[in-house]
């Protein structure tokens, strides 16, 4: 097969409840998530041996990275064991809360079974994925969706329209999901009606909300000034998306050149040429 390219899409978490710690080590969420059209390319070709590259030196080439989990899988799951060169053109910031890395990994299982004849249907590959990451599950919804559990449970919904610019801005700094957990105080977090906050997303009562993000600036005090200064720079709204460092900003507020700053907007998988 000849070389081809998929995109793959950030996400943005609109709201993060933490309910629990559970007995497998893991917290037990609730979420809802969106994908943006902020993407990484991911090219795929035959190979005589397998080889990761990557356009940013800093990230892992081995088998650290998620994309190399996936065809670790993929492997495991179907018996096919051809090898593959698969080059990541990284443009979503890592260690951000949006996802990046959970969405190279459900691309490299979409494109891998690509190319053995997508003889795996999308709910069975999404199935599998939840033995990658929490949150992989989720890049093979519709766009939209309602996950928990770990994040792996996943339920489609209808598209969710906001009626405002959105743009991302990431400071230089970034921040570990097992750091941020482990700052995490569950007995001080407020409880809500998570069913009225998800519907309030549907009739213009927006609760955006993350209960990760006080436990994102004791691990990192600083978070808390760079949001004060997206404020400052005039943002209606700023909100911390995952386990941080990236902020989902509302309005018309003055872009930041010295940080990583870009407008957004809701994608859903039907109506793009993400796969």
């Amino acid at each position: 097969m000849a070389q081809f390219t998929l995109r793959s899409p950030a996400k943005v978490n609109l709201f993060l409840s933490v309910l629990n710690k559970r007995s497998d080590g893991y917290h037990e969420l609730a979420s809802l998530f969106q994908t943006i059209d902020l993407f990484d390319r991911l090219s795929f070709k035959s190979s005589r041996e397998d080889l990761l590259t990557c356009s940013h030196q800093q990230l892992p080439m081995d088998d650290s990275n998620l994309v190399f989990k996936a065809l670790q899988l993929f492997r495991k799951k179907s018996g096919q064991h051809f090898s593959v060169h698969i080059h990541l053109e990284k443009k979503i910031p890592f260690e951000a809360g949006l996802g990046g890395g959970s969405g190279n990994a459900a691309t490299t299982l979409f494109a891998l079974n690509q190319m053995i004849g997508h003889r795996y249907s999308i709910e069975e590959l999404q199935a599998w994925s939840a033995e990658i990451g929490s949150d992989v599950p989720f890049f093979f919804s519709h766009g939209t969706a309602y996950c928990t559990g770990r994040g792996e449970k996943v339920k489609n919904l209808d598209p969710i329209y906001i009626d405002e610019p959105l743009s991302i801005a990431k400071p230089t700094i970034g921040l570990p999901t097992q750091q941020v957990f482990s700052c995490l105080q569950l007995d001080r977090l407020p409880r809500r009606d998570l069913i009225t906050c998800l519907n309030g997303f549907y009739f213009g009562h927006y609760a955006f909300f993350n209960d990760l993000e006080s436990a994102a600036y004791t691990a990192k005090p600083e978070l808390l000034n760079f949001r004060n200064s997206l404020l400052d720079a005039g943002f209606s709204k700023v909100h911390m998306t995952g386990s941080g460092t990236a902020y989902l900003c509302f309005g018309h507020g003055n872009l930041i050149p010295s940080f990583f700053h870009v407008p957004i907007t809701f994608i859903r998988r039907s109506n793009t040429n993400w796969y």
